[in-house]
């Protein structure tokens, strides 16, 4: 009997061993894989653990690595929020792993694996950790040993491409462009569709200075071909004063020939430009006085010019990446302790909240320069690589409304990070070749962009979500915006990737190895939604003020000094009933803010006069600059984590009832339209409103019928969602969870004492 019992167990196990192979065979059957997209290794019976403490809640699937991502296929169906159209809920691309560690728990043994590392005992257990702070561990307890050593070994050697041209990009834009080359009309989309200036070409700097009324700057093309500098766009805007024979002279004295690169133009005349270091000591005060005259007269006043040295007065490339080592290890891989009280403490001494307030404060004092003193001002930094781009930037940003719109933001990036020569493929490590060179900076400035966005959330048109997913695109490696150090470098590889691809000369890179911009290669247009602003108060916008309907009004005064801002409590045009904090850390600095001081420097008069007038959101914007109003970007660094996540809460609450009202207004708009009888440039809308999948608003209008609830899928992580990815332990009733549902009680005593301006 025992024999017979036997028998029906292994026959028992055998048809579960089938069905399971047939299960996992139709799952895989329906992945869609990416044009040029193989298979190099797979594994079945794979874990994929949820909770570090049990097992009850772990997936089961099939872990497959292509020549692209680490593809998990889980037996149920994975639950959908943000829909990528290159990437599944479980997958993640293979440039985005930071680490990959296998564990033998029989043995007691892990290995950090590498693009040549062996393996000499069999798995039990993969961990991957991600540049996007995600953890994800599988266990092959039910997997056949060879298998699982198998994948993992390609992954570590996918993920460790040795060359740049190995990078799954080259391979899918190849394919892609032929593939798609009838639906292609000539001529019918310029530049594949993409309206985000790409400042490859003198036709978009013109635009620039003709936008900001730079009369006296010009387009200069002694770069062309890189003749001059590696490093340069092959276009720059120069002083019209310095000719081009002049600029070829005094380039050789610059780092890497890097002549000063105009960035911005104030209406009032002064001008943001910035350059490297003058090689030379003893030719340093002459070829500066050449370069500063020359700006100087670009200005109508002929006011002074103001140099500002980054390099003295904000950390550098090693601090700040020390830094977001520390604050990724306290957010995502150390445990969230139940007895931790001193966690809020070690978000504030890992220094990169510290570092963000660092960087705008700079940007502020730019500002100061630019708009209240009148004067142009160079930023100075050694190479004009790293912190130029982060402080160039983000003072354009409180300077000119324009690049708080989604296209103007972009071409800021494109602008001033981009073809300025930021070191993206060292400064991303996208090969894992060295961590010396390795540093968070741009993840930086979309974090000085977000406080900002904190503070003044109807004045920029996209969302954080925005932020999370341009954060995101810099792993995946299909566009060309985060994958090169240079223009230069970007035109060798471009030339090659033609030459073997097959595409015509002459083509535009554009089209054949097109952006990050093109948001169509990863989201369907309703997604794309999330990433529209319903509280933003764009040009022309009505909004309501002590009851009558006015329009924002973009004029050259917006730009003045006697720009006006809001105390916190009437941002937005709304009291705020209970405000929690005082405007100012405390009581007498307040009073101080708004009071005039008999011993005030001119900076803090400029400072205290903007911020006693109402704001303008089309015009300068400061942030508040104390301790006690930078904030942790949760969405960022929490959303992975499973503990961290708020069911029913967190912003996008608020997001979704605003978003229901836009879109409400919308169709109230469009059938007023409709009884008013279209104009001769307007159609005729539907009496319904525009189509679904034309409106702008991810959450559309509810009916009366539609309950009063949020959705049920709606969490402070939304629209990213942490199921799938390793968590620890419940943080219900901790001091942390007081935090993630809004308490601000992350500050020291130490930080609340020295809260000044």
């Amino acid at each position: 009997m025992s024999s017979l019992k036997a028998l029906n167990n292994f026959i028992l196990l055998k048809s579960f061993s089938f069905i399971a192979f047939l299960i996992f065979t139709s799952v895989v059957s329906l992945i869609c894989f990416s044009p040029g997209e193989i298979v190099v290794n797979e594994v079945n019976f794979v874990r994929k653990c949820i909770n570090a403490e049990g097992s009850q809640d772990d997936l089961w699937g099939k872990l497959i690595c292509t020549n692209f991502k680490v593809s998990f296929i889980p037996q149920d169906a994975p639950l959908k929020q943000l829909s990528h159209l290159l990437f599944g809920e479980h997958d993640i691309p293979l440039t985005c792993l930071e680490q990959v560690v296998t564990v033998n728990d029989t043995k007691g043994k892990k290995k950090v694996l590498g693009s040549n590392k062996k393996l000499k005992f069999n798995p039990t257990e993969l961990i991957l950790y991600s540049k996007d702070l995600r953890i994800i561990r599988f266990c092959f307890d039910q997997a056949g040993p060879e298998s699982a050593k198998k994948v993992c070994l390609a992954i570590a050697h996918y993920s460790h491409p040795a060359d740049l041209q190995l990078l799954f990009g080259f391979e899918y834009q190849g394919r892609r462009y032929h593939e798609c080359k009838g639906e292609r009309v000539k001529g019918a989309t310029p530049r594949g569709g993409i309206h985000t200036p790409i400042f490859d070409r003198p036709s978009d700097w013109d635009r620039e200075i003709k936008r900001t009324g730079a009369s006296e700057w010009r387009v200069c093309a002694i770069n062309e071909g890189y003749a001059i500098s590696s490093s340069l766009p092959e276009y720059a805007v120069v002083p019209v004063s310095l000719a081009d024979q002049d600029l070829k002279n005094y380039s050789v004295f610059f780092l890497d020939n890097r002549i000063p690169l105009w960035c911005w133009n104030h209406p009032n005349g002064s001008a943001l430009v910035r350059m490297a270091n003058i090689c030379d000591p003893l030719q340093q005060r002459k070829i500066e006085q050449k370069i500063f005259t020359a700006i100087t007269k670009s200005h109508p006043q002929r006011c002074d010019v103001i140099k500002l040295d980054l390099d003295k007065f904000l950390p550098n490339i090693q601090d700040i990446q020390a830094a977001f080592v520390k604050i990724r290890q306290i957010c995502v891989i150390d445990a969230f302790e139940e007895s931790e009280e001193r966690w809020l403490s070690s978000i504030e001494n890992s220094r990169w909240i510290e570092h963000v307030r660092a960087f705008l404060k700079f940007s502020a004092d730019v500002i100061f320069h630019l708009d209240g003193n009148n004067i142009s001002v160079v930023l100075q930094e050694e190479e004009d690589r790293d912190l130029n781009c982060v402080v160039s930037s983000l003072a354009q940003l409180m300077l000119d409304p324009h690049y708080r719109s989604i296209i103007g933001f972009q071409s800021l990036v494109q602008k001033e990070w981009v073809m300025a020569g930021h070191r993206f493929l060292d400064r991303c490590n996208h090969l894992n070749k060295s961590d010396k060179e390795e540093s968070p900076l741009f993840m930086l400035f979309l974090d000085c962009v977000w406080q900002m966005m904190n503070q003044y959330p109807a004045a920029f048109e996209f969302t954080e979500a925005y932020l999370t997913v341009l954060s995101d695109s810099m792993w995946i490696p299909l566009f060309s915006t985060f994958l090169f150090n240079s223009s230069k470098q970007r035109a060798q590889y471009f030339m090659d990737f033609a030459k073997n691809k097959a595409i015509p000369q002459g083509e535009d890179h554009v089209v054949y190895f097109p952006p990050v911009w093109n948001w169509s290669q990863q989201f369907s247009n309703k997604d794309l939604t999330l990433f529209n602003n319903p509280m933003y108060v764009g040009k022309g916008a009505a909004c309501v003020q002590n009851g009558e309907v006015k329009t924002f009004k973009r004029t050259k005064k917006t730009y003045s000094s006697t720009l006006r801002g809001t105390p916190a409590s009437l941002r937005n045009g709304v009291k705020d009933s209970e405000d929690t904090l005082p405007r100012r850390g405390s009581l007498v600095s307040e009073l101080k803010s708004l009071t005039p001081v008999k011993d005030e420097s001119p900076s803090e008069r400029f400072y205290r006069e903007w911020f006693a007038r109402p704001v303008d959101q089309h015009g300068l914007l400061i942030p508040l600059l104390m301790p006690s109003h930078m904030a942790l970007w949760k969405l960022f660094f929490l959303r992975w984590v499973s503990e961290a996540c708020i069911s029913g809460g967190g912003p996008i609450t608020t997001y979704h009832k605003l978003s229901q009202l836009v879109d409400e207004i919308d169709m109230l708009q469009s059938q007023l339209r409709q009884y008013k009888g279209p104009s001769p440039s307007t159609p005729l809308s539907s009496p319904c409103g525009p189509p679904s999948d034309q409106r702008r608003m991810y959450f559309k209008a509810s009916s009366h019928h539609d309950p009063a609830t949020p959705p049920d899928f709606l969490t402070s992580t939304f629209p990213f969602t942490p199921r799938g990815n390793l968590c620890r332990r419940s943080l219900q009733g901790t001091p942390i969870s007081k935090f993630l549902n809004g308490a601000r009680i992350w500050l020291s005593t130490e930080t609340l004492a020295n809260d000044t301006v």
